[in-house]
């Protein structure tokens, strides 16, 4: 699987109720939950001070993470995205053998 860099910021519609933010935010973080157990979500942060995650997700292909994968957050209607594809670096200290 390829590496993605994801921000995310979510804006949630004006006129939306809290009933329905809390439902979403709540099958929201199950699903984020079920990808990492898959191995779709690798990393997750939230800088601090801001509405805005960035995190390391994983899929095949870009057309993979947008349908598959990021397609299938239940906040996904209220999010922007920005992906950056990631490669390997020869200086990266987390390499254990050289081929990652």
């Amino acid at each position: 699987m390829r590496e993605f860099l994801v921000e995310i910021t979510t804006t949630v519609p004006e006129g939306t109720g809290q009933d329905e933010v809390d439902r979403r935010r709540a099958t929201e973080a199950v699903r984020a939950r079920e990808l990492a157990a898959t191995g779709h979500l690798a990393r997750l942060w939230r800088p601090v001070g801001e509405l805005r995650s960035i995190g390391v997700w994983q899929a095949a292909d870009e057309a993979e993470l947008h349908e598959k994968v990021l397609g299938t957050l239940p906040l996904r209607p209220w999010m922007t995205l920005a992906v950056t594809p990631l490669e390997s670096h020869p200086n990266d200290p987390g390499r254990v053998d050289g081929t990652r």
